[in-house]
């Protein structure tokens, strides 16, 4: 968009993530926030009491206001497209929460709709533009560790149902383990080691129900309708091979987040949920593992920064959170599952341009009402 006043933004859905993106958008003066919607007039009626300047509207108010440029969709997913649709009809850029949309298809629909209509999409996550992610980035580009050769991604717990109140969603379809964080993943790998080209799963699922821990519901039983295993390999345009290990079934992993191993030094990566944390380098020939100063990406980051970074792309230009990234991911992800019913590798039929490096930012200004 590359505008050089701030941009105004209203928010679809008021659940519990956006006091996450309040909280950035008070330091962000590249963002105003001018409206909010939700379902439930209360919620949207709350979030616009604590934001000075911030009015509560319906949906279709939210749509159709003339000072909203870019609508923030915090919706669930399985509304993603709807609400991306609608907002796009009306002439509105918009920024999703993760995934873009339910499936393939239908994120396709909201890219083609922008396309035509010329306006942006981006989406989550943008912990990929944070100092984390961003400083291994760096590491590779800048041939720490030598040309790239294989990665691996691991995420391990025992399941959500042990402290969410209301599990379901997790082991119904379009729930389970990569669904749910592969995202966060998937889109760290294609920033750190370009886009995939095919890759081939294997999956499984060790309960056909979980009991809920915690809440109202606390001992009920939650039917399991997904794999809550997912094991792919992803094979990078580079000929770098990527390993995600993603479970709802295994108790803990020492293993990190992810790791990145070239011909000349390995690198631990942190959590892709995170926007910050610790990057190490063993280098060939190395005693032990060094720790890298943070060298590039948006500092103190948080959920919000993706559509600041959004607001700064030149016109024309793809945002670095931007929906063919998000797209790219959500393809791959689907087609590891696909890989895993059917047993043969499935060809990746997107690509992603890898989004240039974050140099080291300072975006943060002093908190607003």
């Amino acid at each position: 968009m590359n505008t050089d006043t701030p941009l105004n933004v209203g928010v679809i859905g008021c659940g519990a993530i956006i006091a996450q993106y309040l909280a950035n958008f008070r330091r962000l003066d590249s963002i105003n926030l001018v409206a909010v919607a939700d379902l439930d007039p209360a919620r949207a009626q709350a979030v616009a009491d604590s934001y000075d300047g911030v009015r509560a509207l319906t949906v279709d108010d939210l749509l159709a206001a003339d000072d909203v440029d870019l609508v923030l969709n915090l919706t669930i997913p399985a509304a993603h497209a709807d609400i991306a649709l609608r907002a796009i009809a009306a002439g509105k850029s918009v920024y999703g929460e993760k995934p873009l949309a339910a499936t393939t298809a239908e994120a396709r629909e909201v890219l083609d709709a922008a396309a035509a209509a010329g306006v942006v999409v981006g989406c989550a996550p943008d912990t990929v533009l944070g100092t984390g992610i961003q400083t291994a980035r760096k590491a590779i580009d800048d041939g720490l560790i030598g040309s790239p050769v294989s990665a691996t991604a691991t995420m391990a717990t025992p399941g959500h149902e042990r402290w969410h109140p209301n599990p379901d969603f997790y082991y119904q379809p379009g729930g389970g383990p990569l669904l749910d964080m592969g995202p966060y993943y998937v889109s760290a790998l294609v920033t750190l080691l370009g886009p995939v080209v095919s890759v081939v799963g294997a999956a499984s699922h060790t309960r056909s129900e979980r009991t809920i821990g915690s809440g109202p519901r606390e001992g009920q039983k939650v039917p399991v309708d997904i794999d809550s295993h997912v094991t792919g390999v992803l094979v990078h345009a580079s000929g770098a091979l990527s390993t995600l290990f993603m479970s709802f079934d295994a108790v803990k992993t020492k293993s990190p987040n992810i790791e990145i191993h070239g011909e000349t030094g390995s690198l631990i990566v942190p959590d892709p949920n995170y926007f910050d944390g610790d990057v190490q380098l063993f280098a060939l020939g190395a005693e032990d593992w060094e720790t890298l100063p943070v060298s590039a990406g948006y500092v103190d980051s948080g959920r919000g920064f993706g559509i600041a970074d959004l607001a700064t792309t030149p016109a024309g230009h793809e945002p670095r959170a931007g929906g063919q990234l998000a797209f790219h991911a959500l393809e791959v992800m689907e087609s590891v599952l696909e890989s895993a019913k059917s047993g043969q590798s499935v060809a990746i039929k997107s690509t992603a341009s890898r989004p240039a490096v974050v140099e080291l930012t300072e975006l943060s200004t002093p908190v607003r009402a």
